[in-house]
C-alpha cells in the first residue's frame, strides 16, 4: 500500500488505484470545478458539461468524473496551478497539462478520464474569454519546444521529467493541434506519458495517457493516446 500510495502521489493519479478513493461513474453528473480565480462559472460549466464525451460517444468504454476535490489531499499532486513550483518556469505549462490543471487564464475547466485496463486517458476541457485560448495554446507550444531537457515540478510531492519531445498528434482537429511525450524516472525505471492539446475557438482539450499501475508493478509504462477517445472528443468540440 505504501508503494502504491507513493506512485499515485508522484503521478497525481488519485482515481487510478484502490488506494486513491472512488470516483463518479458517469460524466452526466460531473460538474466543472471552478478555477482558483473564479468561484462561480455557471455558463462555462454548462458549456463544458455539454462538450465532454460520455459513454455513448465511446461504445465499450467508460467515462468517469475525477474526484480531485473529494479524496484525501495527500494523494493529490496539486489542486490548482498556484500550488505548483517548477524549477524551470518556462516549463510550467507542460507540468500543468500532465497533471490535469488548466492552462493560461481560464474561465472554467472540467476533467474526466477513460480507464482501459491499467491505462488511463485524462481529458481536460477548458474554456476562455475571447483571445485567451490562443495565448494558452501558444504558451504550451513554446514550452514544449524549449523544455526538451526536462524539468522538475513540486507540489504535494516532486515529479522529475527527464525529457519533453514533440510528436505527431493522434488526430489533428480544431484550429490548432500539438502533441508531446514526456519521460519520467521512478525507482530506476522510465515511464512515458503521452499528451495532446487541441484548440477550437475559445475551448481547449488536453489529453494525457498514463499507465497507472506500471510504477507499482516495477515495469516501464508507455500508454499511447487511444485514437477512439481522442477523435470522439475532438468531434464534440465542433
Amino acid at each position: 500500500m505504501k508503494r502504491a500510495a507513493l506512485a499515485v502521489s508522484t503521478l497525481s493519479l488519485l482515481s487510478l488505484t484502490a488506494c486513491g478513493g472512488g470516483a463518479d461513474s458517469d460524466t452526466a453528473t460531473g460538474e466543472p470545478r471552478p478555477t482558483a480565480t473564479r468561484a462561480k462559472q455557471s455558463t462555462p460549466a454548462q458549456r463544458l458539461a455539454k462538450l465532454m464525451i460520455t459513454k455513448a460517444d465511446v461504445p465499450g468504454l467508460d467515462v468517469k468524473a475525477t474526484s480531485r476535490d473529494k479524496g484525501d489531499d495527500k494523494y493529490v499532486f496539486a489542486k490548482s496551478p498556484d500550488d505548483v513550483t517548477v524549477d524551470k518556469p518556462a516549463c510550467a505549462q507542460p507540468a500543468y497539462a500532465m497533471n490535469q490543471l488548466p492552462l493560461g487564464e481560464p474561465q472554467g475547466d472540467l476533467t474526466h478520464y477513460v480507464p482501459q485496463g491499467s491505462e488511463f486517458t485524462y481529458i481536460t476541457l477548458t474554456t476562455y474569454a475571447p483571445g485567451k485560448a490562443e495565448s494558452a495554446f501558444a504558451g504550451l507550444a513554446k514550452a514544449v519546444e524549449s523544455c526538451g531537457g526536462g524539468f522538475t515540478a513540486k507540489a504535494n510531492g516532486t515529479v522529475t521529467y527527464d525529457s519533453v519531445t514533440a510528436e505527431e498528434p493522434v488526430a489533428k482537429a480544431g484550429d490548432e493541434s500539438l502533441a508531446f511525450r514526456a519521460t519520467m524516472p521512478f525507482q530506476g525505471i522510465t515511464h512515458t506519458l503521452h499528451a495532446q492539446a487541441v484548440r477550437k475557438g475559445d475551448v481547449m482539450a488536453v489529453y494525457v495517457s498514463v499507465d497507472g499501475m506500471a510504477m507499482v508493478q516495477d515495469r516501464p509504462g508507455d500508454a499511447k493516446l487511444p485514437a477512439t477517445v481522442v477523435k470522439a472528443q475532438n468531434a464534440k468540440l465542433g
